[in-house]
């Protein structure tokens, strides 16, 4: 398992941070997802071979956020 920390724009209360999560969790290889509104973060444990931060990236912006780093 691999962790990332990825920056989130567009997120501006708890909704927001249900929505980003549920949406990686639904991503084949992701174990969990913490997401933080008022940090603009979201912390993803994930199977590298099973899925790629790309993957994870694009997933988030199909919901109409922004990622960064």
């Amino acid at each position: 398992m691999k962790t990332i920390t990825m920056n989130v724009g567009g997120m501006h209360c708890g909704s927001c941070e249900t929505v980003v999560r549920e949406v990686l969790e639904e991503v084949g290889g992701v174990e969990k997802a913490e997401v933080s509104h008022s940090a603009g973060t979201v912390l993803v444990v994930y199977d590298e071979r099973r899925v790629s931060p790309a993957t994870l990236k694009t997933a988030i912006e199909n919901e109409g956020y922004s990622v960064g780093g």
